[in-house]
């Protein structure tokens, strides 16, 4: 790889006010690597207490200032490979996911080894890992963003589990430099994720960045080998949809120059919609910060139809 950022660069937020950790020229095919950390995990598994823990939750490595990145913009960053290191974490994090009122009021925390096998989920369950980026953004145009909950329309923790080798994800440019971070990478990762935090692992996420001028997106999209996904936010969840669906109607017909009848026709016919992660699309109650609210949806069109 041609820069690497390594896990002393976490920070807690997408904010415009951090200082670029990296400064790139996009659309050069440079890979850089992003460091992530797990060490949230390891201090659950080795304590089982929330409160001795001496680090935070969810870090994003960064961020990377990208140059002739102006609002309006999109950036697209193709993600080249995910190395992960040698064990992931399962853990049920008290009052979060929605296994919380079976799984009651006490951590449970397991190392899952990775090993040349997979990953050894329990003793008689190893799978492939299917490593993926939880948590990929963009700064806002003002504030910080969280790097938990929600995910907004910059990115964040979206929770996604497109957003793997192969794919490229598209995110919406609100500052100058956009201010690109990564975090949260899992080895291993349901759809809809079921725990809330999936199989965590640390690892490094390689990259390339490429610069989309007078792109202005709404919400993040990922192009895979035979997709165009749109990601859908709103509360309650049929709006999510709605916006996801939207944006997949302009891009046919605002982009590709279609007819409004025929994207109309066609997505009846061929455009599914998922849950996307379970982080939601509003800001949570102060009084339950770990309980979403709103929706992430995501919406496929194949490639073969344009």
């Amino acid at each position: 790889m041609d820069h690497f950022l390594d896990k002393t660069h976490g920070k807690f937020g997408f904010s415009p006010e951090e200082t670029p950790a990296l400064r790139i020229t996009p659309g050069t095919g440079e890979l850089i690597g992003f460091e992530t950390s797990d060490e949230v995990y390891r201090q659950l598994h080795e304590h089982g207490d929330i409160d001795k823990l001496t680090v935070g939750i969810n870090p994003i490595t960064g961020p990377v200032y990208v140059e002739g990145a102006e609002p309006g913009d999109a950036l697209a960053v193709t993600i080249h490979e995910i190395r992960l290191k040698d064990c992931g974490w399962s853990v049920s994090l008290p009052g979060t996911g929605a296994l919380q009122h079976v799984m009651g009021s006490e951590i449970f925390a397991r190392r899952i080894p990775i090993d040349e096998t997979g990953a050894h989920v329990t003793k008689r369950h190893i799978f492939t890992p299917r490593p993926m980026i939880g948590c990929i953004g963009t700064a806002p145009a003002e504030g910080v963003n969280s790097t938990i909950m929600p995910s907004y329309g910059q990115g964040g923790n979206m929770d996604l589990t497109e957003c793997r080798p192969g794919s490229t994800v598209y995110l919406p440019v609100m500052v100058d430099g956009a201010y690109l971070s990564i975090g949260d990478i899992h080895a291993i990762m349901a759809e809809g994720e079921s725990s809330f935090v999936a199989i965590e692992a640390e690892g490094i996420a390689v990259v390339s960045v490429d610069l989309v001028k007078n792109m202005p997106l709404r919400a993040p999209r990922i192009e895979t080998d035979d997709e165009w996904i749109f990601v859908g936010l709103g509360d309650p969840v049929q709006e999510s949809i709605t916006r996801g669906y939207e944006d997949m109607f302009h891009f046919l017909v605002d982009d590709h120059g279609w007819v409004a009848g025929d994207a109309y026709a066609v997505m009846s016919a061929i455009a599914h919609s998922r849950l996307g992660g379970p982080t939601g699309s509003s800001e949570p109650d102060p009084l339950h910060p770990m309980a979403p609210i709103g929706a992430v949806t995501t919406h496929r069109l194949p490639k073969s139809v344009l």
